[in-house]
């Protein structure tokens, strides 16, 4: 038996680093968290809320054999670390361990935020304990969470049909909601634009006698060109020469919102692959962690990272192509003991690594790699050119630029829009005169604001500080799967149901379930993890306010009456009402849940299992040609998802992926894990 031990979350990441490690160590995995909230108690809370909110925690089912095995290796160890993810939650999951698997004096904790090997090593010479603030900040959320969860889940299911509540997820569909009425509400209104048309550029009407002008009918514009004649005069012709700076390094939310726009990857996707990334690669002579880790907000690069990438700019690009390391004001709500989501290496370069790596690792993996590298390279220079063209004391307007110097676009111009429009030298035309080929209108009509996508959700979430990185994806995932939303051309649409349970939110918990409060939580959470608020006095000062709410809501919130068929039900001659679930409308017993009847469709429909894991689709049971029964989607042949094993609608702890049953046994589709 090795007498050290090393604990990580993950057995991918447990092989990379036992390769680092001498035969003294031995690294296992917990599989993620060990332990959570029990569903006993008041309101099935798993917290004594009369005992100073004492939380009773029990090991997660399905990992008691896992626990006896950690407790057997502990015990016959000399030494534990505990190298869980290096966030609040890999410390909370950390202090789990060291909880459950009774480790006293004999335990460090070691963190490190990419895994190769001199990262690896170097982290046992800053061992340290465990830090209580990180772990009563996380600890506080997930009971913050669990009692907003709970009692306002068992509200919405009692009075809406809605499937679940949450401080992030309702405010979240709240902003979807606000947004589809925001669209319901908008008036459309014509306008028109007059362009000029040159040999060599166009021109748009801007101003009248200098000040701006709006054109609102089709006669205005009429009028307008009928004033002018093919001759503008060259009023001025302003250049300026301007930087064009590169963007910092990612984050996660950013991470998201790009691959989302330039790769087509869901954010479950994208997390899913980054993790991949930040585990290990085997590549020719190593296995090591290709990315720094990916759940962070903050922009910071080691000083390491920065020396050796300055380095690598001289040699390939040229002195002049060094830049400067890119910083924010941005304070609020950044974990800044964590850095961006950078390249382990900056001489590991995508090209270098393609062959071991699937194409949308590869795809992931270069574009993390040429943003941090771009984010430490030189701006971009460009030549800003305005011109403006006077006739008869209506101005024109033509802009363009040239490109200087290339600066930081030498390595990262393929993932940015650069097609600057490009003007002639004015000083060609004698006379400061240019004659006009034509001159033309268009109408135009005013567009409502744009509904969400899940990038554009994201970004908006970051930006109003709700939610952490870890969670958006899930969040975002969540509104879907509980019916709340659908999917249209990718942009979120709110159902029937999410707008009803937003609504009925509003009227009871309005004071708690918007932005301001949810962001205010955030930073109350800050102020846990830095030592500066004590995690009882948030408890008990949100559930004072929040408690009282709920016993309102459940007594005076109004009960939707669900509509009824006019048929009893042939099992108890209860009447037959119109139910809905996130798969859509059946038909059950208005008597549920002493009486479970539901009614089947004349051709009885396939049986659903769970959403897709790939689209939007649902995954149905199905038979091959030879009558073997398997599960796909149903949106087949635009998805080819398919398994033999059936789905049981949980997601793998590891890897994130769907779980699966065969016989008696529940595993992961893609990676190891058997639950």
């Amino acid at each position: 038996m090795s007498k050290k031990i090393v604990i990580v979350e993950s057995p991918s990441k447990s092989k990379t680093i036992e390769k680092y490690l001498g035969s003294d160590y031995k690294v296992v995995s917990s599989l993620g968290h060990i332990r959570d909230l029990s569903t006993t108690g008041k309101y099935g809370l798993g917290i004594d809320i009369d005992n100073n909110f004492k939380p009773n925690y029990e090991i997660i089912k399905g990992k008691n054999k896992l626990v006896a095995d950690l407790k057997k290796y502990v015990k016959d160890a000399d030494y534990v670390y505990l190298a869980t993810d290096p966030d609040r939650e890999g410390e909370a999951i950390s202090w789990h361990l060291y909880d459950t698997l009774g480790l006293k004096n004999h335990y460090k904790r070691i963190v490190f935020n990419e895994i190769t090997k001199d990262v690896v090593l170097n982290s046992f010479s800053k061992a340290r304990d465990i830090d209580d603030d990180l772990v009563k900040s996380q600890e506080t959320r997930r009971m913050l969470d669990r009692i907003i969860g709970f009692r306002l889940s068992k509200l919405m299911q009692s009075k809406t049909g809605g499937k679940s509540a949450g401080r992030v997820q309702s405010v979240a569909l709240k902003l979807i909601v606000d947004r589809e009425r925001e669209i319901e509400a908008f008036v459309p209104e014509d306008y028109y634009e007059i362009d000029a048309i040159f040999d060599e550029f166009e021109a748009k009407l801007d101003t009248y006698d200098n000040k701006k002008i709006e054109i609102k009918t089709e006669q205005e514009a009429k009028n307008i060109i009928a004033q002018l004649s093919k001759t503008f005069n060259i009023a001025s012709v302003d250049k300026q020469a301007k930087n064009k700076k590169a963007k910092p390094p990612y984050i996660t939310s950013t991470l998201q919102q790009e691959a989302s726009t330039k790769l087509n990857f869901a954010s479950k996707k994208t997390m899913q692959i980054a993790q991949k990334l930040y585990e290990g690669i085997s590549l020719k002579d190593e296995t090591v962690g290709l990315i720094t880790y990916m759940r962070t907000d903050s922009i910071r690069l080691s000083d390491e990272f920065i020396k050796a990438t300055y380095g690598y700019i001289k040699n390939n690009y040229g002195e002049n192509y060094i830049g400067y390391v890119k910083t924010t004001k941005k304070t609020d709500n950044v974990q800044d003991a964590h850095e961006a989501i950078r390249p382990t290496s900056i001489n590991r370069t995508p090209e270098s690594v393609k062959e071991y790596l699937t194409n949308d690792e590869y795809k992931l993996y270069r574009m993390i790699y040429y943003r941090a590298l771009a984010s430490l390279m030189k701006d971009a220079k460009v030549e800003a050119t305005t011109v403006i063209l006077d006739n008869n004391n209506y101005q024109f307007k033509a802009t363009g630029s040239i490109l200087i110097f290339d600066g930081y676009l030498k390595v990262y111009h393929e993932y940015e829009d650069t097609n600057d429009v490009i003007l002639p030298d004015f000083n060609k035309y004698k006379d400061n005169i240019v004659e006009s080929n034509e001159i033309n209108y268009t109408m135009h009509t005013t567009k409502p604001p744009a509904r969400y996508t899940e990038s554009k959700l994201i970004k908006e979430m970051e930006t109003l500080g709700i939610g952490r990185p870890s969670t958006y994806a899930t969040t975002v995932g969540i509104l879907s799967e509980r019916g709340y939303v659908k999917i249209i051309d990718k942009k979120f649409h709110p159902t029937e149901i999410g707008i009803e349970t937003t609504d009925k939110l509003q009227e009871f918990f309005k004071d708690i379930i918007n932005v301001d409060y949810t962001r205010d939580m955030e930073e109350d959470l800050d102020k846990i993890a830095d030592g500066n608020l004590d995690y009882l006095t948030l408890l008990k000062r949100f559930y004072a306010d929040f408690e009282p709410k709920v016993k309102d809501a459940f007594g005076h919130m109004e009960k939707k009456a669900a509509e009824q068929t006019g048929e009893l039900c042939p099992k108890c001659g209860n009447p037959l009402v119109i139910k809905k679930s996130k798969y859509g409308e059946f038909v059950a017993c208005s008597n549920y849940p002493e009486c479970k009847y539901i009614k089947q469709d004349e051709k009885e429909k396939p049986r659903e299992i769970m959403p897709c894991p790939k689209c939007d689709g649902t995954i149905i049971e199905k038979k091959s040609r030879k009558g073997k029964k398997f599960y796909g989607c149903n949106n087949y042949p635009k998805c080819d998802f398919a398994t033999w094993d059936e789905p049981i609608n949980e997601y793998c702890p590891e890897c994130n992926s769907i779980l699966t049953k065969k016989g008696n046994t529940i595993k992961c589709s893609k990676c190891d894990y058997e639950k």
